[in-house]
């Protein structure tokens, strides 16, 4: 017989994403999973056995499917909270920043930041000016898009480069015109940190899950994808996927996570030959591993860089910088190689594409992929698609593509995307009403700690199209509040290839729902960044709660 159910959602407006039933006005959960949906209020008779305590009434407020932040640094946000917040106008209120918490650090510990960004500052920070604010402490200064960071002249000197800068590949030591590092780091060179400062210990790295994850509940979130896990400069220890059971094992894994692993913790595998299984990582592992709280998501390659920071592989050169078109992060062919390898060994792949020339490597990658070895519904990804041509956005339709924007950039760094591109491809930014006018699936997400990632100011930005100047950023692929909300649920949901089990209300998928103040499809655009989250609920417990 079928169970009872244990909690019954009354008194709402849902919104399900079910084309069948768009609309409906209560829900049942039973064991962590929808057991009915209901039209109006269910009957008396189904309320039976259900405690008083787990019946909620929602007093008219809107049930939507628990957000889906489908890429996000979970671990990266959480270690930020205890970092300085350099979301600064200036750079002397930067540098100001750095003095403070120096001053109230002990001498020869690290002072550590993140979040500044060069075109509002003027310029990137220099080594000597930190070295006058925070005298006799290494400093490590963290760039928002995350491509960047900048130190001072302890830690070039520990590094042994602060006199010249040594060639990177895929990255650049910057250097004065008298070749004197200026501690600026780009892209891999980044890398060059972490033989200080990396692996971070699991402990921190659990705190760091668990601090990310109560933030995030009070936001509506209920599952993430983790943009990178496992090594490289976006992971921040070999061992990553172990905070996590860690956490979860504590009970501080708050929201699902999918984690995607980085290309450089991939090695040669000796399988047998005829399985195809030429890389990876350990046992054989493999996108798919896990369950609905842990899962292995896609193998994460960066092919390029940054658009603020002007790194992004592109075309044609950057406005107003003839000889600057942005570079790939490795050898073309071996990026190709890399993700045929691992498209072979079953895994879904994920690349980092931000530029029109490193989103056409990776269109040939997953193109060669697919004929030489066919596999069903694969969904590999683009992450960002930022500067898409229209042929590109034809062709990603074509091969089962699925790009990945962040709406919240066009607040947040719009203005310099702009700027770095030039009038003549401001059509091609952060593509929304294209990809859905070609049939693709558009998901939600926000690259946090990159931009703020809240999703209900993600689904502000993607139907404003505003930069913080006022600006229009590319307003043409705006979507509608509907659209937008269906990115951050079921859109999310199918970028996972979970949709089977979530992103929409409907009976036999997992109880995630985010209960908001008001409908956002129903107010005017400018108003749903003022939305509130009344409750986020995951596997029909109640996580969070500001219901009176």
């Amino acid at each position: 017989m079928p169970l009872e159910p244990d909690l019954l959602l009354v008194n709402a407006r849902v919104l399900t994403m079910d084309p069948a039933r768009p609309l409906a006005a209560a829900v049942a959960v039973t064991g962590g999973r929808i057991a009915a949906v209901y039209d109006r209020a269910p009957a008396t008779a189904d309320r039976a056995g259900v405690p008083p305590s787990r019946i909620i009434d929602l007093g008219g407020a809107t049930l939507v499917p628990g957000f889906h932040d489908a890429h996000n640094h979970m671990t990266g946000f959480g270690l930020s909270l205890t970092e300085i917040d350099l979301r600064a106008d200036s750079l002397d209120e930067l540098y100001a920043s750095v003095a403070a918490r120096a001053a109230a650090t002990p001498a020869g510990e690290w002072v550590i930041g993140s979040g500044y960004d060069q075109n509002k500052l003027g310029a990137h920070p220099d080594r000597d000016a930190l070295d006058a604010a925070a005298p006799g402490h290494r400093v490590w200064l963290k760039h928002t898009s995350g491509h960047f960071c900048v130190v001072n002249s302890l830690v070039l000197r520990d590094l042994g480069i602060d006199e010249s800068a040594p060639f990177v590949d895929g990255g650049r030591v910057s250097a004065d015109a008298a070749g004197r590092p200026n501690g600026l780091l780009e892209e891999r060179a980044q890398e060059l940190v972490g033989r200080l400062t990396m692996p971070y210990p699991l402990s921190a790295l659990t705190d760091a899950v668990a601090a990310a994850g109560e933030r995030y509940l009070a936001e509506g979130l209920t599952s993430v994808t983790e943009a990178g896990v496992g090594g490289g400069w976006v992971g921040l220890s070999p061992v990553d996927f172990t905070a996590f059971t860690a956490a979860r094992e504590q009970g501080r894994l708050h929201v699902r996570t999918e984690l995607m692993v980085v290309s450089d913790a991939f090695h040669p595998l000796a399988a047998h030959p005829a399985d195809g299984i030429e890389t990876g990582i350990d046992l054989g592992l493999r996108t798919g591993f896990g369950d609905d709280w842990i899962r292995l998501g896609p193998m994460k390659i960066f092919t390029d860089g940054s658009l603020v920071g002007r790194t992004a592989a592109m075309t044609a050169p950057y406005e107003g910088e003839e000889s600057n078109s942005g570079y790939l992060q490795a050898d073309a062919a071996r990026l190709r190689a890399t993700m045929i390898a691992a498209h072979r060994a079953g895994w879904r792949v994920a690349a980092h594409a931000i530029g029109d020339r490193a989103i056409d490597l990776a269109l040939d990658a997953f193109d060669e992929a697919a004929r030489r070895y066919p596999r069903p519904d694969v969904r590999h990804r683009i992450e960002h698609f930022a500067a898409a041509r229209p042929d590109q956005v034809a062709r990603a339709a074509a091969l089962g593509v699925i790009a990945v924007g962040q709406g919240r950039f066009a607040t947040e760094i719009g203005d310099g995307m702009l700027a770095a591109v030039g009038p003549g491809r401001h059509s091609w930014l952060y593509r929304q009403r294209s990809l859905l006018d070609a049939g693709m699936v558009l998901p939600g997400s926000s690259d946090r700690p990159v931009v703020t990632g809240t999703p209900l100011l993600g689904i502000h930005d993607m139907v404003n199209r505003r930069t913080a100047s006022g600006a229009p950023f590319n307003a043409a692929e705006a979507v509608t509040a509907a659209e937008a909300l269906r990115a951050y649920t079921w859109g999310s949901a199918y970028a996972s290839k979970a949709e089977h089990v979530k992103g929409s209300i409907e009976a036999g998928k997992l109880a995630d729902f985010t209960v908001l103040s008001e409908d956002p499809t129903l107010v005017s655009p400018g108003r749903i960044v003022g939305l509130e989250v009344v409750a986020t609920i995951t596997g029909g417990e109640l996580r969070y709660s500001r219901l009176d």
